[in-house]
């Protein structure tokens, strides 16, 4: 376990299984389907790496990056597009896949921001749901996990652009954010 970490909240084969079980949900939604998986980067990385490895259908990909955060760990309520997707969404069933759910207002903006752009339907994916932190209510179709409010680190997930590639999901240690 990493030094600046409490606790693992949950280990490789936890992960392993809960991508496998949201991937068959999403095969077996989607079926033979033409849609569009758009990763929000940084966070979901390394989970859309390893859904996509276990899905069975062919679909297309592409990914946005967008900023709520800064370098702090409270959501700042405006969210920015650094990088939108390089495709027309016209026509399009979207499903956005995100690492972590917290306030709900990345979430919230980017199904209003696909919609705007003509996709047809749009769908979210979510490794981890704060429902705690809620701000903004957003309906999510998968969920992998309902985690408690905690600061939590790995598997694509960061503060300050580190801890990213633990192969766990781990509670930073609160000294490490608030000092």
């Amino acid at each position: 376990m990493h030094k600046d970490l409490e606790s693992i909240l949950v280990g490789e084969q936890e992960l392993n299984d809960i991508v496998k079980t949201l991937a068959a949900d999403i095969d077996r939604d989607y079926g033979d389907k033409d849609w569009l998986m758009v990763g929000v980067l940084k966070g979901s990385i390394l989970f859309m790496a390893d859904l996509m490895k276990a899905m069975e259908n062919d679909f297309k990909i592409d990914f946005v990056v967008v900023s709520s955060y800064g370098s702090g760990t409270e959501s700042t309520g405006r969210v920015n597009v650094l990088k939108d997707v390089s495709q027309s969404v016209e026509g399009m069933d979207i499903l956005i896949v995100e690492d972590i759910i917290d306030s709900g207002n990345t979430l919230h903006f980017l199904v209003r921001y696909f919609y705007a752009k003509g996709a047809s339907s749009v769908k979210i994916v979510t490794l981890f749901d704060k429902p705690d932190r809620r701000k903004v209510e957003i309906p999510v179709d998968y969920v992998g996990k309902v985690i408690p409010d905690e600061f939590i680190v790995g598997y694509g997930l960061d503060y300050d652009e580190k801890y990213r590639t633990l192969p766990y999901v781990g509670i930073l240690k609160p000294e490490v954010y608030t000092e």
